[in-house]
């Protein structure tokens, strides 16, 4: 597949996945200032974080603003 056309899927795909992620495992400039032990991460099919938000449903609402679909990671 050409690069154009992977950037053009990539873009078409409206896919986020939303996951929990542990504070202690964010790199530690990210991690500073956060206080809680848990936030949740927005993730693109190809696996890049795009957000980090402090609780599930604020992650769900953030995705939809955004007009992404956003589904669950247990």
């Amino acid at each position: 597949m050409s690069k154009d056309k992977l950037n053009i899927n990539t873009l078409d795909d409206r896919t986020v996945y939303v996951c929990a992620v542990n504070v202690d495992d964010l790199p530690e400039a990210v991690a500073k200032g956060i206080s809680q032990d848990q936030v949740y991460s927005l993730n693109s099919s190809n696996g890049e974080r795009l957000a980090l938000v402090k609780d599930r449903s604020l992650a769900f609402v953030l995705a939809r603003q955004n007009e992404f679909h956003p589904v669950p990671v247990h």
